[in-house]
């Protein structure tokens, strides 16, 4: 058994849209002495990618249509930010007063469509929505890291959601690259040589959670955290393996 060292990357500055986010963390590596090595891995939080991404939307520049608005009464939400909730959404699972759960377009099942306006921007009226492709926006940061460094190394994207039956918010994949989402330990031998006959880890939700702690929810300034010592094998991986199929989803 290694240890699992997560390291926060400090001293990012508030991200802007272009910024290059592979630059600002190999120069805050460089700051904590960190070489990026074989089977390390990078978890960025949702917000700098959609920030560098120009994900970020003025709520003003929103025309709410007909449906929003109805379901914005009814949901006592801004219709603005209920026309972008769809926008996002395949599907409206839940609604009501203060509530709206969706099945985003990425095809997890979320709130608000992940969409947020906490440490989004400065003046009122900004809200912030997910990376178009998070998979995609990973894979070509871990190629450009892998081509500076020759490591292979992982990359993984996370957001904040709630759970069903579940208080508070716990870090989740929404972004997978060069790591696995889900590790299937079926058929391996337990401490008395039982097989595993059902157990599949969520391991990059896992490590979602653990780097959410670091980087913390509020006013800590740390998107970015180095991991080492994940202890399962790197390999391509998408977030796709951590999406229940929906004819087993027994909550909807």
């Amino acid at each position: 058994m290694k240890p699992l060292v997560i390291t926060p990357l400090e001293g990012l500055p508030l991200i802007q849209e272009g910024d290059n986010l592979v630059s600002l963390i190999q120069e805050s590596l460089k700051r904590k002495n960190l070489d990026l090595l074989e089977g390390d891995i990078l978890v960025l939080a949702q917000k700098i990618v959609s920030k560098a991404e120009g994900r970020r939307v003025f709520l003003e520049s929103v025309n709410p249509s007909k449906a929003a608005k109805e379901l914005a009464a009814k949901i006592e939400k801004d219709p603005r930010l209920v026309q972008l909730i769809l926008d996002e959404s395949a599907e409206v699972l839940r609604a009501r007063p203060g509530l709206i759960v969706v099945e985003h377009r990425l095809g997890f099942v979320s709130a608000n469509a992940g969409i947020d306006h906490s440490n989004v921007d400065e003046r009122e009226g900004w809200v912030l929505l997910l990376p178009k492709d998070p998979d995609a926006s990973a894979d070509a940061m871990r190629t450009r890291f892998e081509e500076a460094g020759g490591a292979h190394i992982g990359v993984l994207i996370i957001d904040s959601h709630g759970r069903a039956w579940r208080e508070g918010i716990v870090g989740v994949a929404i972004g997978v690259s060069g790591l696995p989402g889900v590790v299937d330990l079926r058929g391996r031998p337990d401490l008395f040589g039982r097989e595993l006959r059902a157990t599949t880890v969520g391991a990059a939700d896992e490590l979602a959670a653990a780097a959410s702690i670091v980087m913390g929810q509020a006013g800590e300034g740390c998107p970015a955290v180095h991991v080492r010592g994940f202890p399962y094998p790197l390999r391509e991986g998408k977030l796709a393996e951590l999406l229940r199929p929906k004819e087993l989803d027994t909550f909807r």
